[in-house]
């Protein structure tokens, strides 16, 4: 399979922030146990793959330690993307790996804040605040 690998280190990098937000700079030691948490294991899961390339591993692993500082700076996630598309542009088997660890994960719905609705697909009416009034 040859894998579009901007597309693939786009989809893995959700995943490597997931972990790198829940243990920050320990990342490092945690990717070696298991994740309750199965995003953050599979970011684990795909950061240990990613590490395993020696000739990328020093800038991988500095765009990772630079995102514990802030993982919600948009600027170290989309270093951390780039890192990532080089070592998969230079290795589409593991590219395609990638893609398979992703598709296995399922769909992941999260919803945040006050009033938010999360859902695979809605069918109805959804309605979030108070006193809310609808007429049909």
């Amino acid at each position: 399979m040859d894998a579009d690998v901007a597309f693939v280190a786009t989809a893995v990098v959700p995943f490597v922030t997931a972990a790198v937000s829940a243990y920050g700079s320990a990342i490092f030691s945690r990717i070696e146990e298991v994740a309750a948490n199965a995003t953050i294991d599979v970011g684990g899961q795909v950061l240990r793959r990613l590490l395993r390339r020696n000739e990328s591993e020093g800038a991988l692993k500095a765009a990772v330690q630079d995102l514990t500082a802030d993982p919600t700076d948009e600027d170290r996630v989309a270093n951390l993307r780039l890192q990532i598309r080089k070592i998969l542009e230079s290795d589409k088997t593991l590219a395609a790996e990638l893609v398979g660890m992703v598709r296995a994960t399922g769909v992941t719905i999260t919803a945040s804040g006050d009033g938010a609705v999360a859902a695979q697909s809605i069918t109805g009416v959804v309605v979030t605040g108070n006193d809310a009034h609808i007429a049909r």
